[in-house]
């Protein structure tokens, strides 16, 4: 933990004691909370191996993307529980962690787009001239979106976002930015039940691309954030928009991980295409480290602490709690999500 600067010794001091090493460390947990899923079949230690089948596991499990490892864990006898799926009510909005770690990511995305860009984002006067504004386009009004929004409007950027979602929109002009809008006159549905953004039909797709296409081309910095779980990015910069963008602009690619929403972005690179700047850094959150897992530790206390008993200390689970049957993978030797059997 030092990167998030936090010494072992801070850990013992509340109470928690130091592995000398993984299977160490392991032996005769009841519960193993993780920030993503064990690593199974790879070379060196197979952490799964190390789980006990009687264990439970939580933590960002990518189930959607990760089939193969979720039937591992089936196979393994472990119950998992995805923080990925649960369900956004109210009462699991302190557990969030996809929200919790999206609004890190949309703030550092801002940041490195404003270091990577060679001019300043406000507009300042100077008795040698004025500095014009930086353009800001936001793609995707989701959690990251919104921050990012925030971010560079208090750098002084002029921003514009764009999200399928019309029910985004006041919260998007709340924030001082524009936002652009395919017209929807066949009211096509662009939300799930849970609040993210549906695939939609070729014909918007055509209207959206033709519109992002003409805002591109006067924008300085892009942030993309639009992701569809379970499913690839989609593509909405493809790059013949690269080509027409302004040379020396940034593209700030949040879903390159899952294959990123501009072809052109490489995972985890810098790279310079067509003249612009494209920023490819897989788990964003992870570059503010001590934010990151103060969030993310937080985020877990409040969904373990309702399943132990507050008097005995033992785990006592009501499994039929939405909370917990939202987000349970794995359980007796079987997927169990019901968004996952069809999947396996």
């Amino acid at each position: 933990g030092s990167h998030c600067k936090i010494s072992d010794s801070s850990f013992i001091e509340v109470g928690a004691s130091i592995g000398n090493d993984a299977k160490e460390t392991y032996a005769g947990a009841d519960v193993v909370l993780k920030v993503r899923g064990p690593m199974v079949e790879k070379e060196g230690t197979d952490e799964l191996s190390l789980l006990d089948p009687k264990s439970i596991l939580i933590g960002l499990l990518a189930p959607l993307q990760n089939s193969e490892a979720i039937t591992s864990y089936a196979k393994s006898g472990i119950t998992s529980f995805s923080m990925e799926l649960l369900p956004r009510i109210s009462r699991a909005q302190s557990m969030d962690v996809l929200s919790s770690q999206s609004n890190l990511a949309g703030y550092k995305a801002v940041v490195d787009a404003a270091d990577t860009f060679g001019k300043a984002f406000p507009m300042m006067m100077t008795a040698a001239g004025t500095i014009t504004p930086a353009k800001v386009l936001v793609l995707g009004a989701g959690v990251a979106g919104l921050q990012a929004i925030a971010t560079a409007r208090r750098l002084g950027a002029v921003v514009s976002a764009f999200d399928v979602r019309p029910a985004v929109k006041e919260q998007v002009e709340s924030l001082g930015a524009n936002f652009i809008e395919v017209d929807n006159s066949d009211n096509q549905n662009t939300e799930t039940s849970g609040g993210y953004a549906k695939e939609m039909s070729e014909d918007y797709k055509k209207r959206q691309s033709e519109l992002i296409h003409d805002t591109v081309k006067t924008q300085d910095v892009i942030i993309t954030t639009a992701l569809i779980p379970g499913k690839p990015a989609p593509q909405l910069i493809p790059e013949v928009m690269v080509q027409d963008m302004k040379a020396g602009s940034v593209i700030v690619d949040l879903a390159v991980e899952a294959g990123g929403n501009c072809p052109l972005s490489e995972l985890d690179q810098v790279v310079v295409k067509h003249g612009v700047t494209l920023v490819g850094h897989s788990n964003m959150p992870a570059r503010i480290p001590v934010d990151a897992s103060a969030l993310l530790s937080r985020n877990l206390v409040n969904f373990l602490t309702p399943m132990i008993d507050s008097d005995s200390g033992a785990l006592s689970i009501d499994w039929d709690d939405e909370v917990i049957s939202g987000t349970l993978t794995t359980r007796d030797g079987e997927v169990v999500h019901s968004m996952l059997k069809d999947k396996i």
